[in-house]
């Protein structure tokens, strides 16, 4: 089968497309015939050897959440899955390719109504959004900053937010990206230097940019806040400590929950967006063999959305 290998750490140029073995469905696995799989900043800091949370002894194939249909089943699985369009996670590697053998208990069921791509899409960055609103109680008259509003998981925090009844604030970076959020009540340029004052005072505040702009959101809570850290897209963790939160009253949320409550949520995510009420914004789609263009797209910042592979 086709595949893109990281045989070393580096630039975008280490991602190489080649052959790799057709995996086998081994007891309790299905294989899946991958249509679409997911790119992530955090796949890109894995691919140039930075500290994250995926682990792998090169030479391997990338890749975590893919998309397609099961077209084969392991000792143990039903074999009226076969066929059957689901999305699922590799637990960090294998993605890049054209087939993936995952464990039955790994997939989620597309529901009819969801295109497959969207699926992808909504996978981990729905399964994330809905669990910070959850786990930051968004409620009716909050005011919620929303960093990088442009971006895949970003786009959803604006919609669900809102969903919850909150006035959303977007940050975005850059007059494309901020043309390029939907949905929120308004929309700030954290490139420009008077953005904090722009965005005004908040009661939520999901930081998906770390650094500087991270530390400078937390600086808007009111007393009784809550802010959510998940993401350094700025290179770095917003400098916050659960000292100067807990001086200010505000509450930091740095985990969303269990493997059972993360299964939860992305079932939910998958059930909103078939319902029409969750919608993703793919932005850029790459073919596989390109999956080196679309990591150095996300590392130059000229993506909006979801990034998928089309394999």
């Amino acid at each position: 089968m086709r595949a893109v290998w990281l045989r070393e750490f580096g630039g975008p140029e280490v991602l190489v497309p080649g052959e790799a073995p057709d995996p086998v469905a081994g007891p309790g696995q299905v294989v899946v015939e991958v249509a679409f799989a997911n790119t992530t900043f955090v796949e890109t800091q894995f691919r140039a050897g930075a500290p994250g949370p995926f682990r792998a002894s090169l030479p391997v194939i990338p890749g975590n959440g893919v998309g397609g249909v099961i077209s084969a089943v392991g000792a143990g699985v039903d074999p009226g899955l076969a066929g059957q369009r689901v999305v699922t996670a590799t637990g960090g590697s294998g993605g890049y390719a054209e087939r993936v053998a995952v464990d039955v208990a790994a997939v989620f069921p597309v529901p009819p109504a969801l295109e497959l791509d969207a699926a992808v899409a909504v996978l981990a960055d729905g399964r994330t959004a809905t669990g910070l609103v959850h786990a930051t109680s968004v409620r009716p008259g909050d005011r919620v900053l929303v960093e990088a509003a442009a971006g895949g998981v970003g786009g959803l925090l604006v919609q669900l937010a809102k969903a919850a009844g909150a006035t959303v604030i977007g940050a975005a970076g850059g007059p494309a990206k901020v043309a390029s959020v939907r949905g929120a009540d308004s929309v700030v340029d954290y490139l420009q230097p008077d953005w904090a004052a722009a965005a005004g005072e908040v009661d939520v505040v999901f930081d998906g940019v770390g650094g500087a702009i991270g530390t400078a959101a937390f600086g808007l809570l009111r007393p009784g806040g809550r802010m959510a850290v998940y993401g350094l897209a700025g290179g770095s963790w917003a400098e916050v400590s659960e000292e100067d939160a807990a001086a200010r009253d505000v509450t930091l949320v740095r985990s969303i929950g269990s493997p059972e409550r993360m299964r939860a949520f992305t079932e939910s995510a998958l059930a909103e967006a078939a319902a029409g009420r969750l919608v993703p914004l793919i932005g850029q789609r790459f073919p596989l063999a390109k999956a080196a263009d679309a990591h150095a797209a996300i590392e130059s910042r000229a993506t909006v959305g979801k990034t998928l592979l089309v394999a």
